[in-house]
């Protein structure tokens, strides 16, 4: 039987463990932390399940949809479309083909022109009827370039796309890669943006819920990677057939320099969380700053969308910014731009945690050619992670599965 040592309980790490054990081989995953998830994490705070970022599963998702069992997530659904805050008031966006009744709402908002939404459909249909093959094989350009390229207006980039990208980018220059643009943007078209009932950490525990307990070993950091071997911070060594690394960018890159040469750049992003006595919104939908200036880049009220992630008679309010800003006082200047788009309500809001994530999101930049295998190899030492597929939920688990089938095979 073949063992495999695995460095990292993120989602690569546990896709890659989960495939060599229904395969027959015995994955040890040794992970650094308290729990496996590595950035996919929910803490429980006063009843609420404040998610580690705000962050969503796609259920159009094709590999991760194969590998999990969605139902037992119980995935909750964000409307299709947005709320855009512009001009001081909310102004609905919708996917007008699964929201046909927002129609003359969708096409009069003031977010671009009429012309602007005829080519979103008209985008709809084209992304929509490519295969996945046929996005990778297009030429990589950046987002930006790619929307101005498509015809849309300054206005509707500038008032839409910048800040509900934005919120999957980590980032509002759009300089991601087109590719990406066109994969997430598929996604969003033929399925729905979720939250499993009980937080984002139930996609990994489910993950790991399918191995036995002791090929887990957690609050273990591993500090030297060898051919068939890695080494503890406890001084203890392991030995296996094969040895992946799972981790993060920063830590495979300090691992196994020969594999990752130089560390990927990284997003960061800032998230807040507010308690309240009732919803802001009062719906299922994701509320965009449109308006160019202010710290918010995106509102949502997770406990309108799965009941579970606040206690009874209360809602959970997340608020996102790019970025890690220095201010002292963020939490106050935060409330004083909710409060221009909700009321005086605000002022009754009780602040629970603020997350600065600095290693939010490896940067995914146009890439010229292929993007590559998803992983890498060296004398029986492999790495894996979204930073080598896309940087998604997806890509860590394609990444994952790839290289336990390289092991394997």
């Amino acid at each position: 039987m073949k063992r495999v040592l695995i460095v990292g309980g993120g989602l690569a790490g546990l896709a890659c463990g989960v495939r060599l054990q229904e395969a027959g081989a015995q994955p040890l995953i040794v992970e650094a932390s308290d729990d496996v998830g590595g950035r996919v994490r929910t803490d429980v705070v006063d009843g609420f399940r404040l998610d580690r970022g705000f962050q969503v599963y796609l259920d159009a998702y094709p590999e991760a949809g194969k590998l999990l069992d969605l139902p037992s997530l119980d995935l909750r659904r964000f409307k299709p479309g947005a709320l855009v805050y512009r001009e001081g008031r909310m102004h609905r966006v919708m996917d007008v083909f699964r929201e046909p009744r927002h129609l003359l709402a969708s096409a009069l908002a003031p977010v671009g022109s009429l012309a602007d939404k005829l080519r979103v459909a008209s985008l709809r249909w084209r992304i929509g009827h490519s295969t996945l093959d046929e996005i990778a094989a297009r030429a990589d350009l950046t987002t930006e370039t790619y929307l101005l390229g498509a015809g849309f207006s300054r206005r509707m980039i500038d008032g839409f796309f910048r800040s509900f990208y934005g919120g999957i980018f980590l980032e509002r220059d759009l300089r991601t890669s087109s590719r990406m643009f066109e994969f997430t943007f598929q996604m969003f078209s033929r399925g729905s943006a979720t939250l499993p009932a009980r937080g984002m950490q139930e996609i990994p525990r489910q993950l790991a819920s399918r191995l036995p307990p002791e090929a887990i070993r957690r609050a273990a950091r591993v500090v030297d990677v060898q051919p068939g071997k890695i080494k503890l911070a406890s001084g203890e060594s392991l030995v296996g057939d094969a040895v992946v690394v799972a981790a993060d960018a920063t830590t495979a890159a300090r691992l196994i320099p020969r594999l990752v040469a130089k560390e990927p750049s990284w997003r960061a992003v800032t998230g807040l969380y507010f308690a309240a006595g009732q919803s802001p919104l009062r719906e299922a939908i994701i509320a965009l700053n449109g308006t160019g200036s202010g710290l918010i880049n995106n509102v949502s009220v997770l406990s309108d969308v799965a009941s579970d992630y606040a206690p009874p008679g209360q809602s959970l309010i997340s608020v996102s910014v790019l970025g890690v800003p220095a201010a002292a006082n963020l939490e106050a200047q935060i409330l004083v731009e909710l409060e221009s788009w909700f009321g005086p309500d605000v002022r009754s809001w009780r602040h629970l945690r603020t997350e600065r994530i600095e290693r939010a999101l490896p940067e995914q930049p146009p890439i010229p050619g292929p993007r590559g295998t998803s992983f890498r190899a060296v004398d029986g030492i492999f790495v894996c992670g979204d930073h080598l597929s896309s940087a998604s939920i997806e890509g860590a688990i394609i990444s994952g599965l790839r290289v336990a089938d390289a092991v394997l095979g």
